[in-house]
């Protein structure tokens, strides 16, 4: 018996089989769960290829979070697979070069809006528009990087990111009477798609492998697509506006 028997899952943000959703995915069906995954534009045939990967195919549906369009046509389109959901991860985030970098001071609202909508306010549109589906206890998990700090180089996305979690906390509290949990996974640096849009990225390597108590690679993603399966499953049934560290101890010791 699997720990995701029978769950219905959405996983968002599959793009190479080295992304943290990837490994979600794998993990989910791995431990029971049914899976749909979306993506969009030109990404939808690479998201396709990856998806054939998995231990199972999962049909792949459409969805920029920044069209409306999209958000309203998401629950039908998840609906013509799976007739409910019991799990929503968002693992979705995108900022402008303009804004990360030596760029803080410089960098136009524009952009800044950008970078906000579709790294923190996403997490809410993306659960609105689940929301007809999510199931009694249904799960809604999404990946972070602390916020509770300013990092170097990562500019108006470390912004974007405390957004997020405040975003979570807020759906957490709007979710929670109708048995919705809402939680996210801190996990530390790991060599993704997004990783590489970061300039400069090599100070966050630098500094994990100077403080993580626990060591830490940059390399292996499945420690946080881990916690991500063990906050959907019903282990977790009274945790919700959590954010859960997966960094190898990084947050919880001083320089």
């Amino acid at each position: 018996m699997g720990l995701l028997d029978g769950k219905r899952l959405l996983v968002t943000g599959v793009l190479t089989d080295t992304s943290m959703a990837f490994h979600v995915a794998r993990l989910a069906q791995q431990e029971g769960a049914s899976v749909v995954l979306s993506s969009f534009g030109r990404q939808m045939r690479i998201t396709s290829t990856i998806a054939k990967r998995l231990p199972a195919p999962a049909p792949v549906v459409q969805l920029d979070v920044q069209s409306e369009d999209d958000l309203a046509a998401l629950a039908g389109a998840v609906g013509e697979h799976l007739d409910g959901l019991d799990g929503v991860v968002h693992s979705i985030g995108f900022a402008p070069q303009t804004t990360m970098g030596d760029n803080f001071l410089s960098a136009p609202w524009s952009d800044v809006s950008t970078a906000l909508q579709v790294s923190a306010y996403s997490l809410q549109a993306l659960t609105v528009a689940c929301r007809p589906l999510l199931a009694p206890g249904a799960s809604v998990v999404g990946l972070t990087f602390d916020a509770s700090l300013a990092w170097p180089v990562y500019g108006w996305m470390g912004v974007a990111k405390a957004a997020f979690e405040s975003v979570s906390r807020y759906l957490a509290r709007e979710l929670g009477p109708q048995g919705v949990r809402c939680n996210l996974v801190a996990a530390g640096p790991v060599r993704t798609t997004a990783a590489k849009a970061i300039p400069g990225f090599e100070v966050f390597e630098s500094t994990w492998d100077e403080r993580a108590p626990l060591s830490w690679d940059v390399k292996d993603p499945v420690p946080p697509a881990q916690a991500c399966v063990a906050l959907l499953s019903d282990w977790f049934p009274k945790t919700t506006g959590e954010i859960l560290h997966v960094d190898g101890g990084v947050h919880a010791v001083g320089a």
